[in-house]
């Protein structure tokens, strides 16, 4: 079985895709003043103050007018907090920034649809669901990785699994095919020495009914990321055990997720770009150090998860690592040519040109 991600963005794809953004976007401009409320957190002070943090080119100009940015956002991945966080904290404001939210429905398909359109300047998700568009021409740049961590492999505590070897010849459970919990766990698979599309089967369940399938037999093991992830093994109460996960090896040092633009707002503002990109790494490394204050900040918009466990979720994530330029294509090299050894990534393509296209440099 392969992956979605896959099939060509072909012509009329992309075109089906611009069509469907003309209708999601004004949508989303709609939805966004309820779905993005001010919360009620009235004036902040400076979120920095004396807190060391990484360095970052001083971009922003704070005696000119502020710059626009629309900014594609689903509202529902704990790991993209650092995005609310620098709304509600003040790092977006004290960049000279005035960033408009542009709701989502969820998926990265939305997102990409929305930057390739020119529906939306900048976006943030998981890097496992770039790369395959990106190799396919569709036109974003890359500009700082936000976290690592995040996707977690869970089996039954009385299984007798142990790794991910042992699940040769069984069924994982994920909530997508194409999504980024099936492509990290088939590079896993892959360096195992097992054949991600022959050695195991994949089946999709929604997230609430992959506990309830383990249970019955139907899968062997549940692949998926926080908060679903972390929420099943809650409800699982002692019987689930995590045996990988996208801090295992080498991806212990690696991001997860990433900070898109389109291209063509690079061109035209770089420094609105590398304003943009120090607002969102100074929040991630405000997530970082404030782990409960940026829970607290995240909750409205996962009402139905408590406030502990969202800062558990970003606890268990390294949201002090958020590399750019020389370091983050580096990390696309290593991606890519992992997802290229488990047949995602197309035989012929050179990941050091596919980072050198894609990754722009906020710091020069």
């Amino acid at each position: 079985m392969t992956s979605d991600l896959g099939g060509r963005w072909s012509r009329r794809r992309m075109l089906g895709l611009a069509g469907l953004a003309g209708v999601t976007a004004p949508l989303g401009l709609m939805q966004a003043a309820r779905a993005f409320p001010a919360f009620g957190l009235g004036p902040v002070a400076d979120p920095l103050g004396d807190a060391p943090i990484c360095k970052v080119a001083a971009t922003d100009d704070p005696s000119g007018p502020r710059r626009h940015i629309r900014f594609a956002y689903n509202g529902t991945g704990i790991c993209t907090a650092a995005v609310p966080v620098a709304l509600h904290r003040g790092f977006f404001a004290r960049h000279n920034l005035d960033v408009e939210f542009l709701q989502l429905a969820g998926n990265t398909d939305q997102m990409l649809q929305a930057l390739a359109t020119d529906k939306a300047d900048a976006g943030s998700s998981m890097l496992l669901n770039w790369l395959k568009p990106l190799e396919q021409g569709i036109d974003v740049k890359l500009t700082t990785g936000l976290h690592g961590g995040c996707t977690r492999l869970f089996v039954r505590k009385d299984s007798g699994f142990k790794d991910i070897t042992d699940l040769k010849g069984k069924t994982i459970g994920v909530s997508s095919i194409s999504g980024p919990p099936r492509n990290f766990f088939a590079i896993l698979l892959s360096d195992s020495g097992l054949d991600p599309q022959t050695d195991v089967q994949w089946r999709e369940f929604p997230a609430d009914l992959q506990l309830i399938a383990l249970q019955r037999g139907e899968i062997h093991a549940i692949a998926d990321s926080d908060p679903n992830a972390w929420l099943t093994e809650k409800r699982a109460n002692g019987d689930l055990v995590e045996i990988a996960s996208n801090l295992s090896g080498d991806y212990a040092n690696l991001s997860c997720c990433t900070l898109g633009v389109r291209s063509s707002l690079w061109a035209a503002d770089p420094a609105a770009v590398k304003a943009l990109t120090a607002a969102i790494r100074e929040a991630a490394h405000h997530v970082a150090e404030n782990p409960d204050d940026a829970a607290d900040i995240f909750a409205p918009y996962t009402p139905k998860v408590a406030v502990a466990d969202l800062a558990a979720m970003l606890r268990s994530h390294t949201h002090g690592h958020h590399p750019s330029g020389a370091a983050l294509r580096q990390e696309v090299v290593k991606i890519t040519s992992d997802l290229k050894r488990a047949t995602i990534i197309k035989p012929n393509t050179d990941p050091a040109k596919l980072a050198n296209r894609v990754v722009v440099d906020v710091d020069a």
